[in-house]
């Protein structure tokens, strides 16, 4: 099954100078490391506010939330998930 999970930078309870060239680095590594896993399927940034967009294969909501939590900002209390949803096929697809 496919998630969307909306992701939202904490600005507010973290300054600029916290969000170090080495945190978005390790941020980065981990993306790299569920996309080859093919857990992550892609991420996009959001243009409406700082944060992510993300698409996870998983078996469950339990299961793309823990994945969306492994994200060190995620673990770091740096972001918040306003939205974790499951996606179906659009059935304007399908057959008629």
């Amino acid at each position: 099954m496919q998630f969307l999970v909306l992701t939202k930078r904490r600005m507010e309870a973290y300054p600029a100078e916290q969000w170090t060239p080495e945190l978005i680095a390790a941020e980065s590594q981990r993306v790299r490391e569920m996309y080859a896993s093919g857990s992550l399927r892609s991420i996009w940034r959001r243009k409406d506010m700082p944060g992510a967009a993300i698409l996870f294969e998983a078996a469950s909501e339990e299961e793309a939330h823990a994945l969306a939590s492994s994200l060190p900002l995620a673990q770091r209390g740096m972001i918040e998930f306003p939205l974790i949803t499951q996606l179906e096929p659009y059935p304007g697809f399908g057959p008629r």
